[in-house]
């Protein structure tokens, strides 16, 4: 993955997954807030050109866009600020395109016009972050179509080298020697958790959840410097995921704050 650079100066990064459904059941989940919000992060959007579309990513922490151009359920684009006060401004346009087989390709490109590369670095590790979320909304729309969901998600920091962070966090929740197709299940004292390894990475476990219900867990761990970042998200579906997340998500963040504080 690497950035590509037009002779004009636009600069851009782009990620692409294929998923099942129809172009408008693709559409209501990367284009409606209750979509995005079910396998990304909390986001509303005013579904009209001129409309805003606001995703938080967590205290203080929210990108606001505009919304330029609206052709459902074909495509989207919205503009919004860079990175920092000092990067260029970002349109970021989203495609659904139709395949045979009941299938559809879903893009996401992200463009802005620089004369040097000082921002690629950080546009790049976006592009990286694309292809976690996109596994999970192909889970979603693979196993959960239509249904109603409800996300939360608990972190902390640990002190240790990101070894030791990953093993603290995986190890009591069986998921030290994570295999694709494992099953797997927390352990004693541990919040419940148990389903089937979807897939791992450096510092990333995914598993379809049976418990704390029918959904998808996404796990990860970020350096920051001398400390490590840790993370558990959520994406509950079906008829039951609100009661289960407002039942869930207290006892993992009381975990959280146990091993992983926040002040380190």
């Amino acid at each position: 993955m690497s950035v590509n650079v037009g002779e004009n100066g636009r600069r851009s990064v782009q990620v692409e997954v294929e998923v099942p459904g129809s172009p408008e059941e693709v559409w209501q989940a990367i284009a409606t807030g209750p979509g995005i919000s079910s396998w990304f992060v909390p986001t509303e959007v005013e579904e009209r050109v001129g409309g805003t579309s606001t995703s938080n990513f967590g205290p203080g922490m929210e990108s606001a866009s505009t919304v330029t151009e609206w052709d459902p359920p074909r495509s989207f684009t919205k503009d919004g600020e860079g990175m920092s006060p000092d990067a260029p401004p970002v349109a970021t346009e989203w495609i659904v395109e139709a395949k045979s087989g009941g299938k559809c390709v879903v893009r996401v490109v992200h463009s802005w016009f620089a004369s040097t590369d000082e921002w690629d670095g950080q546009w790049e590790s976006v592009e990286q972050g694309w292809v976690s979320f996109f596994n999970i909304l192909r889970l979603k729309l693979e196993h959960f179509p239509g249904q109603p969901g409800a996300a939360f998600d608990a972190s902390g920091i640990s002190n240790g080298s990101e070894s030791e962070a990953w093993v603290a966090l995986t190890g009591p929740l069986g998921l030290s020697d994570a295999a694709t197709g494992g099953m797997v299940r927390s352990g004693s004292g541990v919040p419940a958790l148990a389903g089937k390894v979807e897939n791992t990475g450096h510092g990333e476990v995914m598993v379809l959840t049976e418990e704390p219900g029918p959904g998808v867990c996404y796990l990860m761990a970020m350096p920051m410097g001398e400390q490590v970042w840790l993370s558990i998200r959520f994406y509950l579906f079906g008829d039951g995921a609100a009661s289960a997340a407002a039942q869930a998500e207290p006892e993992w963040n009381h975990w959280f704050a146990q091993r992983f504080p926040m002040g380190g």
